[in-house]
This record gives structure tokens, C-alpha cells and sequence, in this order.
């Protein structure tokens, strides 16, 4: 470790290509990587849930905060971000934008002082953890056939979203909750997600009684996102009807965007996504503040290995964690590494033990998915 304090010379983004056909956005680039250079040779990585547009929009704001700033000091560096944009982006795609920073000044400080970054955030809690393929729904024929790979691939927890669940009737849903069970078997995790943060979300609180109380009888570990993503009353009202334990949380941002879904008992599992929520430093005090609630933490991690790495490390700093988002497959996860994450016999994966967020990217496959400037 140098004597000497590195300090932020250079920040940099790539802008990668997700599915062109998505029917949630508007762009085939939701995802964006940030680079920051120091000039102590450390190259920190971080990555946002927006497009690269925004991201560099938003750095058009922050770079003259950020430049010369010193770079081991994430925590006080991303909250003066926050501050000093308060009437410029406040929980917006500029806080998307310093979610990324955030994550590569941590990596920074794993690489200077050789730490993983669980271990700078207060301690690793746990050496490896169950990650669940994060899939779509689809028709029952077909629904097989993608659980059947996940499962060869080693996947033993399943979170199935969107597609024709609750878009159809009852009926239906229940037939592919229960081909899903079928398919997996009883010994692995099933979650379900209708993706109530899809645009104009039909369903209401009733629907969700309802759909929750079916999903028990089949297993189910959680209902996700049943209701519109801003019905805190709606889901304090699913959460003490419901068997099965509910969760949401994934388009939050800002710590503060959380207390009134944990002190009010909204949720039984809480789901800040790093990329966009403010970054690690974000994410570690939305778990403590969860634990203090009583509730799970479990990142949403529909983005890139970059933050699934960000997230391992945040869920081995937290007593109160289970499992890790995981998309399967996906290029933007399985091919961007130099060497991709990979689960053991028991279907659970190692949280990098080696400095900062302990992965190493593969530039030419990330060149080979970028968008073009």
C-alpha cells in the first residue's frame, strides 16, 4: 500500500446493448459502466441502470466535483454528489449516474488497501451465498425448457417475472406457478415477480390478496412488486394478508426513499439495486437500517456482472441476507469477466475474497457489447 493518497484523474464510461426488443424502456442501452482512473494506477469499476446518455449527462454535473477529488474516500465523496445536486437530478438518473461512482471508489479502496469490499464495509458475514436465475415468464411448454436449463446449469433457487403472468386470468397463472414447481422440483427456491413496475400496471391490492394466497400453496418464497411501485399503503395491506413473504424496492433510490417502507412493515424482503439506488455506500445503510426492521435484504441485480460482484460483496456485509439476483443467461454477466462467476455443487456462489470488488473485466468482450458512441 502506497504512502501517498490516490487521487480521481479521469472518469470514464461504455455503454452496453441489452435486449432491442424490451417493452420496458425505450433505449436497448439500460446499462452503463463507469471507469475511474487515479493517478496511482488504480482503475476503478462501477455500473449504473441507465443509458449512457444519461450517465454522461449526469457526469456533465458531477465531473468538476469529481476530478482531483480523492479517491479512496467513497462514502464522503458520493454524499457530497448527492448534496451538491440536490436541484439537478436529486433520485433521478443522476443518482443512477453516482451509483456507478460510487461502486468504482470502492473498488479504489479495496484496491488500495487490498481488501475485499465486504470486508472494508464492516465484515464479511458470510463466505458465499445462493444466487436465484433471475427469468421470464412464459408458456408452459417453453417455461420448461428454460427452468430445465437453469436448473443443469446449477441454479437450486428461481424467480420467475413478468412475461403472460397476471396478463391472462387466475387460471392461467396458477398453471404456469405450478409447471414451474413441477419442473424444478420441491427442494429448490421458487419466487415470483409480475412485474409491477411495468408501465400502467393493471392490478390492485385485491388481485395480489388473491395471487399471494395461490403462490403459497405451491411454495412460493416471495411475491415481488404485485402492486405499482409507489402503493405503500397497498403493500402494508398485502404484507399482513399475505403467507407468503412480499418484497419490493427495486426503483427506489436514496437511502431515504426507504424508511417509510420499513418503519411502516411494507415488506418482509427489501430490494435496493446498487446501480441505481446511490451505490454500495447507499446499499450498506438501507441493510443496516432493514436489519434493524427485521427484514431480508436481497439486491436487484437485473444489470451486469459488474454488479453482481457490487452486490456479493454488500450481501457478505449484512447478517440479514439470503440470496443474490443472478440473470441466466445473459452476456452482459456471463461474458464480460475474465473469469465468469461460476456455482458449486450445492448451487451457491463464492463472494470474491480477493481486493475491491475482486473481479477482473474482459476489455474486448465488453468493446465487442458496447454501444456506439
Amino acid at each position: 500500500m502506497g504512502s501517498s493518497v490516490p487521487r480521481i484523474v479521469d472518469v470514464r464510461t461504455t455503454g452496453l446493448k441489452r435486449n432491442p426488443t424490451s417493452k420496458v424502456t425505450s433505449t436497448r442501452n439500460t446499462d452503463t459502466l463507469v471507469e475511474i482512473s487515479t493517478d496511482a494506477g488504480f482503475v476503478g469499476r462501477g455500473s449504473c441502470y441507465t443509458s449512457k446518455a444519461l450517465v454522461d449527462a449526469a457526469l456533465g454535473l458531477l465531473r468538476d466535483q469529481l476530478i482531483g477529488e480523492i479517491a479512496i474516500e467513497p462514502e464522503r465523496v458520493s454524499e457530497k454528489l448527492h448534496q451538491m445536486t440536490y436541484w439537478t437530478g436529486r433520485g433521478g438518473s443522476v443518482t443512477h449516474a453516482i451509483s456507478g461512482v460510487d461502486i468504482a471508489l470502492w473498488d479504489v479502496l479495496g484496491q488500495f488497501t487490498g481488501q475485499p469490499i465486504g470486508r472494508l464495509l464492516g465484515g464479511r458475514f458470510k463466505e458465499r451465498i445462493k444466487p436465484y436465475a433471475s427469468l421470464i415468464f412464459a408458456e408452459p411448454g417453453r417455461l420448461r425448457e428454460i427452468l430445465s436449463a437453469a436448473k443443469e446449469r446449477g441454479f437450486r433457487a428461481f424467480k420467475l417475472g413478468w412475461g403472460p403472468f397476471g396478463r391472462q386470468s387466475d387460471a392461467y397463472d396458477e398453471l404456469l406457478v405450478r409447471t414451474a414447481r413441477e419442473t424444478i422440483g420441491d427442494d429448490c427456491d421458487l419466487m415470483v415477480d409480475p412485474g409491477g413496475s411495468v408501465q400502467f400496471w393493471p392490478h390492485g391490492l385485491k388481485w395480489a390478496l388473491r395471487t399471494a394466497e395461490m403462490l403459497a400453496s405451491h411454495g412460493v418464497v416471495w411475491l415481488e412488486e404485485a402492486l405499482p411501485p409507489d402503493d405503500l399503503e397497498g403493500y402494508r395491506e398485502l404484507r399482513r394478508g399475505a403467507r407468503v413473504l412480499i418484497s419490493a424496492g427495486e426503483v427506489l433510490t436514496r437511502r431515504q426513499s426507504f424508511r417509510p417502507w420499513l418503519e411502516s412493515g411494507a415488506v418482509d424482503v427489501i430490494q435496493p439495486d446498487v446501480t441505481k439506488v446511490g451505490g454500495l455506500s447507499e446499499g450498506r445503510r438501507i441493510g443496516w437500517m432493514a436489519q434493524d426492521h427485521g427484514v431480508l435484504l436481497v439486491p436487484h441485480g437485473f444489470n451486469t456482472a459488474v454488479g453482481v460482484a457490487a452486490d456479493l460483496q454488500l450481501v457478505s456485509a449484512l447478517p440479514n441476507t439470503r440470496w443474490v439476483e443472478y440473470i441466466t443467461p445473459s452476456p452482459l454477466v456471463d461474458d464480460i469477466l475474465a473469469t465468469p462467476f461460476a456455482l458449486d455443487a450445492e448451487g451457491m456462489l463464492a463472494i470474491p475474497d480477493g481486493p475491491g470488488l475482486g473481479i477482473e473485466v474482459d476489455r474486448a468482450r465488453i468493446a465487442s457489447l458496447a454501444v456506439e458512441e
